[in-house]
């Protein structure tokens, strides 16, 4: 942790950090999404590939971004949410700002709290093939399939936009209407929906969103879900200022010859070079 302090020390006002956020404890049917952080920087670093984003900006030579390494974070959820949302606070402290690499999604409710503390109304766009807004799922109020219910109740200014959605239960439809989220389903999506923002925006991907076709690594396999084209073509077109984002459940255990952490690459490369034009 002593490594993390000194490079928090070298950040500038306005850069992007990449951090790795690894914790799985609150995972619901199978672990291992904790081990992505390490499998997405490989795959982003890839001789197979290279550090161009497809809007012009080479990560290469681009000097506004860095990556920080892995979190250290302890097995208890309470304990590694109150580390969480301290890393993240000292990262927003300097004016950065973070794309965090989970690890499950209930790293997202630490990582906004940290936000909603530097950027007051805060928008969220919600990429995700599941809402992810029960109360409690198995006796577990931290699981990620709770991260935005526990996220609107502590800051209820904020702006829930969810895309993707294809597994509404009858108790997350009443979630989604008792905290007025904004749920654009599976169903309904066409690519010419426009989301419009007023504000900052913090961007959480789920890669579950994807449909398995495209990215077979995650531990919930949610068929009839996006592209990756699609996905690519929901951050090209946000006409927002992106202050912050995850991407998360990606399971390198379930991966098949390592399409899923080439998707998740492809996608945090996009996400940067969004940020930073």
């Amino acid at each position: 942790m002593h490594h993390f302090e000194s490079l928090i020390k070298e950040l500038t006002p306005g850069i992007v950090t990449v951090l790795g956020v690894p914790f799985d404890k609150n995972s619901s049917f199978k672990s291992g999404s904790d081990a992505a952080p390490p499998a997405i920087r490989k795959a982003l670093h890839s001789p197979s590939t290279n550090l161009c984003a497809e809007n012009g900006v080479n990560l290469g030579t681009e000097p506004h971004w860095r990556e920080l390494g892995d979190l250290e974070l302890p097995g208890d959820s309470n304990k590694a949410f109150k580390e969480i949302q301290r890393s993240i606070s000292q990262i927003l402290e300097r004016d950065a700002r973070v794309i965090s690499l989970g690890g499950d999604h209930s790293i997202t409710y630490p990582i906004i709290c940290a936000y909603a503390k530097k950027y007051p109304l805060l928008n969220i766009l919600h990429i995700d093939a599941h809402p992810d807004l029960y109360d409690e799922l198995d006796g577990n109020r931290n699981s990620h399939a709770c991260p935005f219910a526990r996220i609107l109740e502590k800051e209820p200014a904020i702006r829930l936009v969810q895309v993707g959605i294809r597994t509404m239960t009858p108790h997350q439809r009443e979630q989604a209407e008792r905290f007025d989220v904004e749920v654009i389903e599976m169903r309904d999506w066409h690519k010419g929906i426009q989301i419009e923002f007023d504000g900052p925006v913090y961007l959480s991907f789920d890669m579950d969103a994807i449909d398995p076709a495209f990215a077979p690594g995650v531990s919930h396999i949610e068929p009839g879900g996006f592209s990756t084209r699609d996905v690519l073509g929901i951050i090209r077109n946000l006409k927002a200022e992106i202050v912050g984002a995850d991407i998360v459940e990606f399971n390198p255990e379930c991966d098949v010859n390592d399409i899923t952490a080439m998707v998740a690459a492809k996608i945090l490369k996009e996400i940067i070079a969004k940020m930073l034009k």
